[in-house]
C-alpha cells in the first residue's frame, strides 16, 4: 500500500512540475521562413494568391485535390478530412488556415516585401495558438525541425517558378 501511495504521490509531484514548467512556455508561436526572389511582387502574387497555382510550388500540393465554394477554388483538402483555405489577401500578403470544425489554432500567411528595384523577399510564416497542455507546450519546440524544411522547400520551388 506505501508504494501505491508513494507512486501516486510522486506522478502527481511530476505532473504538477512539468506542468508548471510548461507554463513558461508561450502560447503562441511563428515559424518564419524569407527568401529573396528576383522577380516584381505582382509576378509573384498570383503564384501565392490563387490555390490552383499551389501544386506548382507548394510541397505536397501536386497530389491534392482542389477544394471549390460556389465553383471557385478556396483552397486545397489535406489528409484527414481538412482543408487549408485562402482567407485573406491585399496587395502584399496573403493569409490561409486549416478550415476544420474543431478550434482554429494554426494560420499561416505570406507577406511580400519589396526590398530593392526588382527584388522582393517572400516571407512566409505560421502561427500556432497552443493551449495550456504540457505536451502542446513541449511540442512547441519541435516545430522548427517538423515545417521549417517544409517551408524552405516552398520557396525554393516558388523562387524557381517566378524567376524564369
Amino acid at each position: 500500500m506505501r508504494i501505491i501511495k508513494l507512486a501516486l504521490i510522486s506522478f502527481v509531484f511530476f505532473f504538477l512540475l512539468i506542468t508548471g514548467i510548461s507554463l513558461f512556455f508561450p502560447s503562441h508561436v511563428r515559424l518564419s521562413k524569407a527568401v529573396d526572389i528576383q522577380a516584381s511582387r505582382d509576378s509573384i502574387l498570383p503564384a501565392i494568391r490563387l490555390p490552383e497555382q499551389w501544386k506548382n510550388w507548394y510541397p505536397g500540393a501536386d497530389t491534392l485535390q482542389a477544394y471549390e465554394e460556389e465553383g471557385i477554388v478556396k483552397g486545397v483538402r489535406m489528409p484527414g478530412n481538412r482543408t487549408l483555405m485562402v482567407t485573406g489577401s491585399t496587395d502584399s500578403t496573403v493569409t490561409a488556415a486549416n478550415g476544420t470544425s474543431e478550434k482554429e489554432r494554426a494560420t499561416l500567411g505570406w507577406n511580400l516585401i519589396r526590398t530593392g528595384p526588382g527584388t522582393t523577399t517572400v516571407q512566409w510564416y505560421m502561427d500556432f495558438n497552443l493551449r495550456w497542455y504540457p505536451w502542446e507546450k513541449f511540442s512547441s519546440l519541435l516545430l522548427e525541425n517538423r515545417y521549417g524544411p517544409v517551408m524552405e522547400q516552398g520557396l525554393a520551388k516558388l523562387k524557381k517558378l517566378t524567376e524564369k
